[in-house]
């Protein structure tokens, strides 16, 4: 017992008018497992049960308890620090050598950290969005300090740096209301009966379970082509927002087995070749 505790009392270095002893760095280390324990608990508690009962939105409950979550991170490391005996003045060295490498090698990691608290601040995308950044197209499961997890309709996780979200292009899908419209174009032979078609598409749009009544879909005649009439069939959704191939292909096999019903012919492109200047010669 007295060997482990001349273990434990084992300066190994020395901070400002005090020692940091080997028992004081386990003691910081095991107190921030639990502060970062603690600070998870925090988080649950406060979106999963407290703001359950309020009229926040799911993003708004995860962006509170994430702010949440980094003020008990800040304020339990001052707590810890102070109570190890470590003098912070005397780390104003080490701060000021920190600072200036945030300001060359982590500057990355600073901008997606601040990044982060815009989007948790401003909420220009929230857990629960269906998101288009870049290439990347998928709904938002958790929103981090440093990157954000996008979940594709292939099951696959993209992990995207925060500050892609700030400086680029973001399509937000359901930011500010659930309900999406969808442009079905559709093409239809010339002599076609154009009042019927215009019946058929809003007969199968009405038909289909995931087409919102309210707003009601409605059919434009876009313009004449070479090869067709174009038509474009616009519905709202709310149910596959975040399965928009699936809409749109049972509406267009709908659309193709009324029209097939009913005589209607959806044209392929069609080209009329004429050769002018050449004489056809027939040999005697």
């Amino acid at each position: 017992m007295e060997a482990l505790r001349q273990l434990w009392d084992y300066p190994l270095f020395r901070v400002g008018e005090g020692a940091l002893t080997v028992g004081a760095v386990a003691t910081v280390l095991l107190s921030f497992v639990a502060l970062y324990l603690v600070s998870l608990w925090v988080k649950r508690l406060i979106t999963r049960r407290l703001l359950t009962r309020t009229s926040l939105d799911l993003g708004a409950r995860e962006a509170v308890g994430a702010l949440f979550r980094y003020f008990v991170l800040f304020l339990g490391s001052i707590v810890i620090i102070q109570s190890a005996g470590i003098d912070l003045t005397a780390l104003n060295v080490l701060a000021g050598a920190i600072g200036v490498g945030i300001g060359f090698g982590l500057q990355n990691i600073a901008n997606n950290f601040i990044s982060g608290i815009i989007i948790l601040l401003e909420r220009p995308i929230k857990v629960g969005d269906r998101v288009e950044v870049g290439n990347i197209d998928g709904q938002v499961v958790a929103i981090g300090a440093r990157a954000t997890t996008v979940i594709t309709n292939d099951n696959i996780a993209v992990i995207v740096p925060n500050s892609y979200f700030i400086s680029e292009p973001v399509i937000n899908w359901t930011q500010n209301d659930p309900r999406v419209r969808f442009k079905i174009p559709v093409g239809v032979a010339y002599g076609s009966d154009l009042r019927l078609v215009e019946q058929l598409l809003l007969q199968v749009a009405r038909e289909n379970p995931d087409v919102l009544d309210d707003p009601a879909p409605v059919v434009r005649l876009m313009a004449f082509g070479d090869s067709a009439i174009e038509f474009e069939l616009r519905v709202w959704s709310t149910t596959l927002v975040h399965k928009r191939g699936k809409l749109i292909s049972d509406l267009n096999f709908a659309i193709y087995e009324t029209f097939q019903q009913h005589g209607i012919e959806i044209p392929f492109p069609q080209r009329e070749v004429r050769i002018r200047g050449a004489e056809r010669t027939i040999p005697s």
